[in-house]
């Protein structure tokens, strides 16, 4: 059996937040997101290696459009927090 590296990432400042909006309400929980901070090159190394990502802010979902994990269209926002999901297959 395979081990799946399953990355949660989200900008610090969102930790503890519910976002909604008419469609949705996500918690970002610390139990699930709150790890240790790191900066833009590790998260990108990070994006790399994980088999499935969630992203939750600005920061974190830009590091993956710079790198070109994500394009725009993949992103949503949610109460006007950038979002994305990533699987690889």
């Amino acid at each position: 059996m395979q081990n799946n590296f399953v990355l949660a990432c989200c900008d610090k400042e969102l930790l503890g937040k519910t976002l909604k909006d008419d469609k949705r309400e996500v918690f970002i929980n610390e139990h699930f997101y709150k790890g240790e901070l790191i900066d833009e090159v590790k998260l990108a190394e990070l994006l790399k290696e994980a088999d499935s990502i969630n992203l939750f802010g600005k920061k974190s979902v830009g590091v993956a459009l710079k790198k070109g994990f994500i394009t725009a269209t993949d992103v949503i926002t949610i109460n006007g927090v950038e979002h994305a999901i990533i699987m690889k297959v």
